[in-house]
């Protein structure tokens, strides 16, 4: 596993710099475009995300990062090289996790990390305590010899992690990481990432879940349409753009336009306000219960109802007038 005293000979040169830089980045296929016009700049030792439905541009984004995929335009910068003309030299630095699972399910746990490591032209007598590093890491020692094909997703996934970790990386490129995963592998792929990043790795990843930007990201980038559209911490973006608390509140069918209207009267402060969805309206208030209580006075009768606090989903609907997982 990457230790904070991982060779960072560029980072130590220029500790004031990003380890990745864009600046106007650009990314058509075809007539279509991906990734438009936007600006970011990832921190050593940070966690960084892009989060975003899917089609917002995030892969694409990942992709140019990886150097496997070209820019149309702009600039992009990483660890202080140009992926056009020294991609081999980034990629020897990076550590990818693809959105899918790419092990070789007729290979051993053991022999996937191993035959991967060959792949960087580490040594064999330096891979085998690296490999048995890895797996510890990844709690998969007791399955090292076990054939891939019957393992868990959760096990897949971070056997995949693992993978990506053998060539020691400064960055590691994580796209959608916990897809498909049951909530407890999820919490487990988390803790793994989070022990990444204390011991020096830098996490960029793309993700579509709310509560996962939430945990794992220092600062991040909302993307729609190819877009930039707010950047900050989880905690600052949801200040900036939405209500301390939200009220959900649930009708038959038919009776949410006029239910949003009438909830409309209830609201007393300059930021509070009304979104009407296909299947509940939501309240953005200081004050969940009290709204709640408000909408009862004026005679509404909800089906159900429930009182939460503000995710970045809430932030997302009020950038972009849509729900996360539209």
């Amino acid at each position: 596993m990457p230790t904070a005293d991982t060779d960072l000979a560029w980072s130590a040169e220029h500790p004031g710099e990003p380890l990745i830089s864009a600046r106007r980045l650009t990314k058509h296929f075809g007539a279509f475009t991906a990734v438009d016009t936007i600006d970011f700049d990832v921190r050593r030792g940070e966690a960084f995300g892009f989060l975003g439905p899917n089609g917002a541009g995030k892969s694409s984004t990942m992709r140019m990062i990886g150097c496997v995929a070209p820019i149309t335009s702009g600039t992009l910068r990483i660890l202080g090289m140009d992926p056009a003309t020294q991609g081999p030299k980034i990629r020897a630095r990076l550590g990818v996790v693809p959105q899918q699972d790419t092990l070789d399910t007729e290979l051993t746990v053991r022999e996937n990390l191993y035959i991967y490591g060959r792949y960087f032209g580490l040594p064999r007598a330096a891979l085998g305590p690296k490999v048995d590093e890895l797996l510890e890491f990844a709690q998969l020692t007791d399955r090292a010899n076990a054939k891939v094909e019957p393992l868990s997703g959760g096990m897949k996934r971070r056997l995949t992690i693992a993978r990506s970790l053998v060539n020691d990386p400064e960055i590691l490129l994580l796209d959608e990481p916990t897809t498909g995963l049951d909530p407890q592998a999820r919490h487990v792929l988390w803790d793994r990432l989070y022990r990444l990043k204390q011991n020096g790795v830098t996490l960029v990843l793309t993700t579509h879940y709310m509560d996962e930007a939430e945990q794992l990201c220092d600062r991040l980038v909302v993307m729609d349409g190819g877009r930039i559209v707010a950047e900050g911490s989880p905690r600052s973006l949801i200040v900036e753009h939405s209500t301390r608390e939200v009220a959900e509140l649930r009708f038959a069918p038919g009776q949410n336009s006029e239910a949003a209207r009438q909830l409309a009267g209830v609201l007393t402060g300059a930021r509070e306000r009304v979104e009407q969805l296909p299947d509940r309206v939501l309240l953005y208030v200081a004050d969940g219960e009290h709204a709640l209580s408000r909408s009862h006075e004026i005679g509404l009768s909800p089906i159900s109802s429930l009182v939460r606090r503000s995710t970045l989903e809430d932030v997302f609907l009020r950038l972009t007038g849509r729900s996360l997982v539209d």
